[in-house]
């Protein structure tokens, strides 16, 4: 499956876990993006409504959500293919949120450096959710593509990447000395 961007993931998980929402709303488009969003009490950043409504159309010609007009307001409801979708998505999300970099009890002196040149424009989103993850697992970012861990991850690294279809962008190195460590072995505790 090719990564979708945040805003199709909020829009499918939003009707797939509802089943089928209904939108009181005057015209579709911003408007119907904005009351999706205002229903679920999920907040937008500058210029998501036009984004929003532009992935409901999207979503709409790709078969994969269906928009109609019933007594004043709008039912989106997914198709079979979205419901599809819908699935991989979850599926994909739960095992993002379950990975996690254990920290053995000794460190063994060893570094592990994740370096990546993922293409923007094919794979922006995928290289965001990287990024993300190593943020959130406290890597420590030595460059823009390349960041440092002192405890093995390469198996979550790899996981991550092939969840993603990015793994022939992404590498796991171990290097024994990085010069100039002293800002990593404080950002780590090992000094």
């Amino acid at each position: 499956m090719r990564p979708y961007g945040e805003i199709t993931k909020r829009i499918l998980l939003t009707i797939g876990i509802a089943g089928v929402v209904v939108v009181a709303a005057a015209a579709p488009g911003v408007l119907l993006a904005a009351k999706l969003f205002e229903q679920r009490k999920q907040r937008f950043f500058e210029g998501e409504k036009q984004k929003t409504a532009r992935t409901i159309h999207r979503l709409q010609r790709s078969n994969l959500l269906t928009v109609k007009k019933k007594e004043g307001k709008f039912v989106l409801e997914l198709t079979n293919e979205g419901k599809k979708l819908f699935g991989e998505i979850q599926r994909k999300e739960s095992q993002l949120k379950k990975l996690h970099i254990t920290k053995p009890p000794r460190w063994d002196g060893k570094w592990r450096l994740v370096l990546f040149d993922i293409p923007e424009q094919s794979h922006k989103q995928a290289r965001d959710m990287l990024r993300g993850k190593l943020k959130e697992w406290h890597f420590y970012p030595l460059q823009k593509s390349v960041w440092v861990c002192p405890w093995p991850c390469e198996n979550e690294i790899q996981l991550a990447a092939e969840l993603y279809t990015i793994s022939r962008y992404v590498s796991v190195a171990v290097a024994e000395k990085i010069s100039g460590d002293t800002p990593l072995r404080t950002h780590f505790g090992l000094q």
